[in-house]
């Protein structure tokens, strides 16, 4: 059966970075009452993610991303897809970042019950083929408010 093509994708992601960046947007969602980030760079050898925060993370905080990242890796949860139409978009799940010129129907990526949002890359089957979170640094732009966190997957 030939794979069902909604949009173009302009790029090829690793998969086990680009479904970590998954984890990592709901875990910021839920640790800081942020959005999910609009300025991400997921490669295979290193990535960035930046988010805007209302305040510096401390240290501490930011072993607890790491570790929590790995907490929830190892829980192995499926990652999953759901063909919607715009007009039954679940509660939560925001389309306004899709292009304009985007399907009608759109494909949700669920990993386990932990996050849902649309998104036409490539994920691992589940959480526990990523591998191993590890946060290589972060940096604090006081006056953008902004928060980056450098990472890489190690398999």
């Amino acid at each position: 059966m030939d794979e069902l093509i909604l949009n173009e994708h302009n790029k090829e992601e690793f998969p086990p970075a680009h479904t970590a960046e998954h984890l990592l947007n709901q875990l910021m969602v839920r640790q800081y009452g942020c959005e999910r980030s609009r300025n991400a760079h997921i490669e295979r050898k290193k990535s960035k993610i930046t988010y805007q925060l209302a305040n510096k993370p401390t240290r501490k905080e930011e072993k607890f991303i790491e570790d929590e990242m790995n907490r929830l890796i190892d829980e192995d949860m499926p990652v999953t897809y759901e063909f919607v139409d715009r007009d039954h978009i679940p509660e939560g799940v925001h389309i306004d970042r899709l292009p304009e010129d985007a399907s009608e129907t759109i494909r949700l990526v669920r990993i386990g019950d932990y996050d849902v949002c649309p998104c036409i890359g490539k994920h691992v089957r589940s959480t526990g083929q990523i591998g191993h979170f590890t946060l290589l640094g972060t940096n604090w732009d006081e006056e953008k408010r902004s928060f980056r966190i450098r990472f890489k997957i190690v398999q």
